[in-house]
Order: C-alpha cells, then structure tokens, then sequence
C-alpha cells in the first residue's frame, strides 16, 4: 500500500468517521436538547386535547342538564297553563253565576217595585174615581133632592166610605 492509497484509505475512513461523529453528535443533540423540547410541545397538545376533550364533556353535560331543565320548564309550563285554564274557568263560572244572581235580584227587585208601582196606581185610580163619583153623586142629588137631603145623603154616604176604608 503506498501512500497515495494510505492517505486515500485515511480520507475515506477520516470522513466516515467524521460522519459517525457528526450523527452521534446529532443523535446526541436530539436527545439530549431536541427530543425534550418535542416531548414536551407533544405533552402540552396532548394535555390542551384532553382539557379541550373533558370541556366538551362538561359542555355536554350541561347542555344535557340545560335541556332537562327546558323539559322541566315547558313540563311546569303545561301544567301552570292547565292550572291556569281550570282557575279561568272557575273565575268564569263565579263571574256568571254572580250575574246571574244579580239579575235575578234586579228583576226580583224590579218586579216588586212594579207590584209597588200597581197598587200605588191603582190606589190613585180608586181614589180618583171615588172622588169623580163623589162628585157625580153629589151633583146629581143636588139635581135631585133639596139641600135637607143632600146634606144628610151626603153625611150618610160619606160615613160609609170612611167605613168602608178602615175596616
């Protein structure tokens, strides 16, 4: 082997060497500076996944719960309407048959204020008529019979009627 082919040989096995030590140095690197950087950006999306994962779990729980309270709320809300429509009904009820009481008592009302209103007219008319009869009588017994009789026709008759009105 001369020395062309040494120095050759030396080159070769100069930049495989070279090349193993610059790999291990870059293995090295990784490992040691790289690689934990890596691990730790991985962990870090890894814990961000599983918070953002256990949120959207918590948000889903709530919003079940949300959409059992609406459940409860439209429950609650049939049943305050239902309630609500029953004491409607009741009102309405009352309201009519206190209506209807009240109109019973003005045409009972009114009905005795009309047989009021009758006798007091018919009491008005008897004593209008008993007043023109009176008047007729008298003009016809002065037409009749002399101031004697008539006065004591008069008396007579007179007498009669207020017996007749008190008794």
């Amino acid at each position: 082997m001369n020395d062309a082919q040494f120095y050759l040989k030396l080159a070769l096995w100069s930049q495989i060497v070279s090349s193993i030590v610059f790999i291990a140095a870059l293995i090295f690197m990784w490992v040691r500076w790289i690689m934990p950087v890596v691990m730790a950006a991985q962990e870090r999306s890894n814990r961000q996944i599983a918070d953002a994962e256990r949120h959207r779990d918590e948000v889903k729980g709530a919003l079940e719960a949300l959409r059992a309270e609406i459940e409860t709320a439209r429950h609650d809300a049939q049943l305050i309407e239902g309630r609500a429509r029953l004491r409607a009904q009741h009102e309405r009820e009352l309201l009519l048959r206190e209506a209807a009481d009240a109109g019973e008592r003005a045409l009972t009302d009114a009905s005795r204020e009309l047989e009021r209103a009758r006798a007091a007219a018919r009491q008005r008319l008897r004593d209008e008529i008993l007043g023109r009869a009176l008047d007729l009588a008298r003009d016809e017994a002065k037409a009749r019979v002399g101031p004697d009789v008539d006065a004591a026709f008069v008396e007579r008759f007179a007498a009669s009627l207020e017996h007749a009105a008190r008794g």
